[in-house]
């Protein structure tokens, strides 16, 4: 395996035609991380992964591997092996075939990779390294007892496996995988993101990996950058992306079920308040004004001094159970709280309750959409 390289973007913007869909984007990545780029359709995120991998070439900016500037680098020159949602297997070649095709078109001459004549005329040694070598990759994927196939006959986690063998035999310094789980039903995508973190670890390699699905990120990432609209909005590892959401775009993407969001008033002195009733959060008096309260799920309690709600529904999910309820003070804002098995209360359709939140778990966020600075006030007695 070659050693993990380090990748660094340095301002780099890309336009197709009047839409601007990369803004000045700045990233570093470090030799052996995993880094999942996150966001919705249309973001820019599959466009920054060609633009790495030299298929899309930056209207302005660089791309440097290991420290050196590829940008002007034609992509079989970057050694970086790319994974794509489709599989992109070769019908008609078996899987060792397919496996072996990015050696042999590197390392063997145009009459060698011939059909039928080709292995006569290959260099004994070449054609017993490349053997090896994708022995070894099957191995390493356990796809070993599948080399004979043809694609046809292989389901869709084997077929996955098969592309990212063919991309682990190259030794790359870093892999590139856009949305390569996409296909799969709901429950191979969860074994294939065992599979893919179980490599990252034995093999130590540089990954950059494109998703819209955040569990994909937050499972797999050593750290994450969600973009937006052709920016990234935050770089974190998953715990600070969920914990410390840096703007409500971070907050409403980040998190099953979403965040919870109540329209709050800033007064002059900073004091923050809801429906008429003063939480224990104390802003900056310079953001007087609407702004917005994130709440999570798990961070929602019953309380007998909380926002009075009707319950709508009630869901069970294995060990927790999400209670999805309306505000009573103003029906369009919806609270969801996720409750554990050890913490169930019984709640009934239509029925109501009070519903608080321990301030310091609360997320503040400015009409802007930026995360503000808040600190938590002593509670009163009566």
């Amino acid at each position: 395996m070659t050693t993990p390289q380090s990748l660094d973007l340095l301002g780099i913007g890309k336009s197709f035609g009047n839409d601007e869909v990369l803004k000045e984007i700045n990233l570093s990545i470090r030799p052996g991380e995993f880094l999942s780029l996150v966001g919705m359709s249309g973001c820019g995120k599959s466009t920054l992964l060609r633009i790495i991998a030299g298929l899309e070439a930056p209207d302005r900016g660089t791309v440097s591997i290991g420290g050196n500037d590829v940008t002007d680098t034609d992509p079989s020159d970057r050694n970086l092996a790319m994974v794509f949602q489709s599989y992109a297997l070769y019908p008609h070649m078996s899987v060792r075939q397919n496996i072996a095709t990015p050696l042999r078109m590197r390392r063997l001459t145009f009459s060698a990779r011939l059909p039928l004549i080709g292995r006569l005329l290959a260099p004994a040694e070449t054609m017993k390294a490349i053997d090896a070598a994708v022995e070894q990759a099957a191995e390493t994927l356990h796809i070993a007892h599948l080399l004979d196939r043809k694609p046809a006959q292989l389901s869709g986690g084997q077929r996955q496996r098969v592309a990212l063998a063919r991309a682990l035999v190259r030794s790359p310094a870093a892999f590139l995988m856009d949305e390569p789980l996409s296909n799969l039903d709901a429950k191979l995508r969860a074994h294939m993101r065992e599979e893919l973190a179980s490599l990252h670890r034995r093999l130590g390699a540089t990954f950059i990996y494109v998703t819209h699905d955040q569990i994909e990120a937050m499972t797999m990432s050593d750290r994450i950058a969600l973009m937006s609209e052709g920016r990234i909005e935050q770089l974190g590892t998953p715990d600070e992306l969920y914990r410390s959401p840096a703007t409500l775009t971070v907050a409403r993407f980040i998190g099953t079920p979403s965040i919870n969001l109540l329209p709050v008033e800033i007064n002059g002195q900073g004091r923050v308040s809801a429906f008429g009733q003063n939480l224990q959060i104390q802003a900056a008096a310079k953001d007087a004004g609407p702004s917005t309260l994130g709440i999570r799920a798990e961070d929602l309690r019953h309380a007998a001094d909380g926002f009075a709600v009707r319950v709508v529904r009630s869901e069970t999910h294995g060990a927790d159970r999400f209670v999805t309820t309306h505000l009573l003070a103003d029906e369009t804002v919806r609270l969801t709280m996720r409750q554990s098995s050890d913490e169930r209360l019984a709640v009934e359709a239509a029925g109501t309750m009070r519903l608080g939140f321990a301030p310091e778990q609360a997320h503040l966020f400015g009409t802007d959409g930026e995360r503000r600075k808040v600190s938590v006030l002593e509670r009163v007695a009566a």
